[in-house]
């Protein structure tokens, strides 16, 4: 039987980031009581709506060995909602018993007795926001919480039990030094988490702060971000020092103490399904990928009325699930097995990508070891575009 993993989006903040560029926003009590609602309501109609759109509905039948709950701000739906929310999930699915339940959570925003509420309803590991441990780039980005309340939440989460906990971090936020960079580096060290997720700062023009960067303005503190030679060398100092402090980069942007990679994320990467609940949520079943409004307003108003809340449905050829293959699997420092390709698709399959695969070795950006071909760790600076050379080529 196979399995599944399922993310929820809870798309509500207390607060929207100069440099988020997901869609999120913040609203009163009286709106997470209306979505929760909506998001049983799309459970409910997950057979009609899968049925007009011709996915197979085997894969309501899979069992989930993940589960992850992201924003947005999710522990600020409180742990009654969050109850509720779970059992609506456990009227229509099942779970393995060794479950990945993940929940993003904001330093400020769980206190014990929800910590320990969300113990009770299943949730095993934690990814907490943190960012940054310099209070002088969190004010300027908008984050409501302090250095401190990080190393608080930490540890409180600690004392409730929790052993799997993965922290954020990112370099090019304004101000951002290579001495304030370093001192956040060693204050994820001596928390010691199972897992950290390292990203370079988006300029794009999606969030605020990217927006003000790319025209060359001066709000948000867009002057004081500093430039992409200052972030390549933060990526790599970032890489080098959590290898040292025992940390594998499993993934361009994670890295895990041995076995407490991401089960959720690597289905991403692996190309094995998983659902999305709510507004602005992906799916992929193998074959098929979709995603439901990200206007909660738009959402909320499919849901209720009945309707299917997919806005954007796409079916895959075998030649864009090869693509795939290739753009997301190389993401991972194993890199793909190229064994996989040829059962799922036909030894053919790869014939239309050897001399890309090839020319690429021969550049340096990539490494073939018999079946396995992965990203060298120069090219991980130059993926995306490195990506971009996968696409199109059968």
């Amino acid at each position: 039987m196979s399995t599944l993993g399922l993310y929820i989006q809870v798309p509500f903040c207390a607060s929207k980031c100069s440099f988020c560029n997901f869609s999120s926003r913040v609203e009163r009590p009286a709106v997470f009581d209306a979505y929760l609602r909506g998001l049983h309501e799309e459970l409910c109609g997950w057979d009609d709506h899968f049925a007009g759109r011709g996915i197979p509905r085997e894969i309501l039948s899979f069992s989930l060995d993940s589960i992850y709950v992201g924003g947005g701000t999710p522990s600020l739906l409180g742990g009654a909602r969050l109850q509720t929310l779970l059992r609506s999930v456990q009227g229509r699915l099942t779970r393995t018993d060794d479950v990945e339940f993940t929940l993003e959570v904001t330093p400020g925003s769980a206190d014990p007795d929800l910590l320990r509420a969300l113990r009770q309803i299943g949730v095993n590991r934690l990814s907490i926001g943190v960012q940054t441990f310099a209070d002088r780039e969190l004010k300027a980005v908008g984050r409501l919480h302090s250095a401190v309340a990080s190393s608080e939440l930490v540890a409180t989460a600690r004392r409730e039990g929790y052993g799997n906990i993965s922290l954020d971090l990112i370099a090019g936020l304004p101000y951002q030094t290579e001495a304030s960079f370093q001192a956040s580096l060693e204050a994820t060290a001596r928390l010691r988490p199972e897992h950290v997720s390292l990203y370079l700062f988006e300029v794009d023009e999606k969030s605020r702060l990217g927006r003000e960067v790319v025209h060359g303005g001066k709000r948000y503190h867009a002057a004081a971000v500093p430039g992409d030679d200052f972030m390549a060398e933060a990526y790599e100092r970032g890489c080098n020092f959590l290898a040292r402090e025992g940390y594998r980069q499993y993934e361009i942007s994670n890295f895990a103490l041995p076995g407490f990679e991401s089960r959720h994320n690597q289905k991403y990467w692996r190309l094995a399904p998983y659902l999305g609940l709510g507004a602005g949520a992906h799916s992929f079943d193998g074959e098929r990928r979709w995603a439901n409004h990200a206007d909660v307003n738009a959402y909320l108003n499919k849901v209720n009325s009945g309707e299917s809340p997919i806005d954007d449905f796409r079916p895959l050829t075998a030649e864009a699930q090869v693509e795939e293959f290739f753009f997301l699997g190389l993401r991972q420092g194993e890199g793909v097995d190229l064994r996989v390709a040829k059962e799922r698709w036909g030894p053919e399959c790869l014939r239309a990508w050897k001399d890309k695969l090839d020319a690429l070795a021969q550049e340096g950006w990539l490494v073939i070891e018999q079946d396995r071909v992965r990203l060298t760790c120069s090219a991980y600076l130059v993926s995306n575009e490195i990506f971009q050379e996968f696409v199109g080529v059968a």
